[in-house]
């Protein structure tokens, strides 16, 4: 799987150009159930990793306790350019019509966005002439994105000392 993007530095937000993936998964009795199945999976991973931020209270509730208090990925969230491929000639003769597992594999591909905006990410930093290793978690927020890509504008706003507030939700 390989996914492009395009990040606002100043905003956050980004917007995924195209996705492609090529899937083994033996040999398809219904190669649109399987395509559809791949998209699917990828769907959730895209909403694990760049979308659902879960946020805790100071003593351990669970605010984001559904899509009603956290995003899930919309129409707008998927890739402007989404092409799934299927490889041909990959028959597995020790399972059941030849078949592979296509669920669970494919979730992870949502990662290469995740990706994609951490090396947008990197690439912003570079222009501002930051460089090295940066902290960079999932899920990719614009807010964590913003925050990561350091423009001269975030870097303008004082940190907070410690101390000096009461956090209403943790990062876990």
């Amino acid at each position: 799987c390989c996914s492009e993007v395009e990040l606002d530095c100043l905003t956050g937000d980004y917007r995924t150009v195209r996705t492609d993936i090529v899937v083994d998964i033996g040999r398809s009795l219904n190669p649109s159930v399987d395509i559809g199945q791949i998209e699917g999976a990828f769907t959730q991973g895209l909403g694990l990793y760049t979308l659902e931020e879960l946020k805790y209270s100071p003593t351990g509730l669970l605010y984001t306790r559904g899509p009603s208090q956290y995003k899930i990925p919309a129409v707008c969230d998927m890739p402007l350019q989404f092409n799934v491929y299927l490889l041909s000639d990959s028959n597995n003769p020790h399972a059941i019509y030849s078949s592979k597992g296509i669920g669970e594999p494919t979730l992870f591909l949502g990662s290469s966005i995740f990706f994609a905006i951490k090396d947008a990410v990197a690439a912003a930093r570079s222009d501002s002439g930051l460089m090295g290793p940066f902290t960079f978690d999932s899920p990719a927020t614009p807010e964590r994105a913003c925050l990561a890509c350091s423009s001269p504008f975030i870097q303008k706003i004082p940190a907070s000392q410690p101390g000096s507030f009461t956090a209403w939700a943790l990062d876990i």
